[in-house]
């Protein structure tokens, strides 16, 4: 699903214009990404929560040339879903559930 789908379907479910939908969207991206870059958790009850973990530096190995090369550390976004979320994904599509969220 795109960014343009999510929107379609949230204005049609809120009654907002599709501009201002994508508008509320990206806002609410942008606050993730700034929180994210200042190292706070950003957590969604039922939803899940975005953390930033930090990976090891590393060596690997090239699988064409089979070069030992070093992979430098750095931070990474990770999303942590809820159980609830897994929950209703593992339960899969039920009927009453076929069509998207209004």
């Amino acid at each position: 699903m795109t960014k343009h789908e999510i929107v379609d379907i949230v204005a049609e479910g809120t009654g907002l214009t599709k501009v201002d939908t994508l508008a509320v969207i990206d806002g609410f991206l942008a606050t993730v990404t700034w929180a994210l870059q200042n190292g706070n958790n950003v957590t969604l009850r039922g939803f899940g929560t975005f953390v930033v973990v930090d990976r090891k530096a590393r060596k690997a190995r090239n699988p064409v040339t089979k070069q030992l090369i070093h992979i430098p550390g750095r931070r990474s976004p990770y999303f942590r879903p809820a159980d609830e979320l897994r929950e209703r994904v593992a339960a899969g599509k039920s009927s009453q559930e076929s069509e998207a969220p209004r």
